[in-house]
């Protein structure tokens, strides 16, 4: 009897656990859908062509930061609210704008497909549109990223390189696709390398101590330093006497972020090669590990010349953010 009242009561117990999920969460989704980085935006083509449009393009279609040509932070694909419907709601990441009231921003996960970012932009009129596009893009773009760079890293675990190497040399995982190659290794340098269509793309992982980056001098200035004494002992041009710096005329961006819950300083801006003519954009993280006094340097850049490089440098940017400290 004792028993039976224990089975029923934990029977009792799961029903009402799964009477406490949301209906939401009991539903069925399909997988979405998009090339990374692929924007799709629902607004009337009225709206779309004036300056609504206009607002959206300027924000959501800005320059990204450190690319030697101009190229997007997302391939906008835009739609009538008509035909928003059916498959084309499985887009992984959407911006509906409503003319309709009150002014605001409404904030959707997975309402259609999984994973899924969608964002309601609301105002009565256009100058209401375009005031609340203008505030809240930052944070939108902020949240859009890191539901693009979650999927590319997904999409980056399908097919990892099994890789031992960088834990027993700098006590770090690195997540990276078994397209990449090893191209150089020395006891406190590693060199990373994927060959794409008349280019490469590359990934540098080495240690330098805390007082290197952090003195009297500027950030900055120390970290153009180290980038390109590195360079011209390790990163040799095709020509005699040829190496990798970096770029002299723009100076590189400057922020500050987190690796694995570890402060870091992220650079980002274009390579050169002393004495040739090549270039390139890269992304550096110097991640500060106090209890080693050490900085772990991982930086990843492209060389592939007269052609985009927006994606190929995201997906070393999601690489290099999938490190681990051991």
């Amino acid at each position: 009897m004792k028993r039976s009242l224990i089975l029923l009561a934990s029977i009792f117990l799961i029903i009402s656990c799964n009477d406490g999920k949301t209906k939401k969460e009991r539903r069925i989704l399909s997988d979405s859908s998009g090339n990374i980085n692929q924007l799709t935006v629902v607004i009337e083509n009225e709206l779309w062509e004036g300056e609504v449009g206009e607002a959206i393009r300027t924000n959501f279609a800005a320059p990204v930061d450190g690319l030697p040509q101009e190229e997007p932070l997302f391939s906008l694909s835009q739609i009538p609210p008509e035909t928003f419907s059916g498959f084309v709601r499985n887009s992984r990441i959407f911006l509906k704008i409503e003319d309709s009231t009150p002014k605001g921003m409404d904030l959707f996960e997975d309402e259609f497909a999984r994973p899924q970012t969608g964002v309601v932009l609301m105002g009565d009129n256009s100058e209401e549109l375009i005031d609340v596009i203008n505030e809240k893009s930052d944070s939108i773009v902020k949240l859009l990223k890191k539901t693009e760079l979650t999927e590319k890293q997904r999409r980056i675990r399908k097919s990892l390189k099994k890789d031992d190497a960088l834990s027993e040399k700098f006590g770090l995982k690195l997540k990276f696709p078994s397209a990449y190659r090893y191209a150089k290794e020395d006891e406190h340098f590693s060199w990373i390398r994927k060959e794409i269509p008349k280019g490469s793309m590359e990934i540098l992982v080495y240690e330098v101590p805390i007082n290197q980056i952090e003195n009297d001098s500027s950030v900055i200035a120390n970290i153009i330093e180290m980038r390109d004494s590195i360079g011209e002992a390790q990163i040799p041009g095709r020509l005699k006497g040829s190496y990798m710096i970096t770029e002299k005329a723009y100076a590189p961006y400057l922020f500050e972020t987190e690796i694995d819950g570890k402060f870091a300083y992220e650079t980002r801006g274009t390579w050169e090669v002393a004495n040739d003519f090549m270039a390139g954009p890269f992304v550096n993280y110097a991640v500060k590990d106090e209890e080693n006094n050490r900085f772990v340097i991982l930086e990843g850049f492209v060389f592939s010349p007269s052609r985009g490089k927006r994606d190929n440098i995201f997906e070393l940017d999601a690489i290099l953010q999938s490190a681990e400290f051991e």
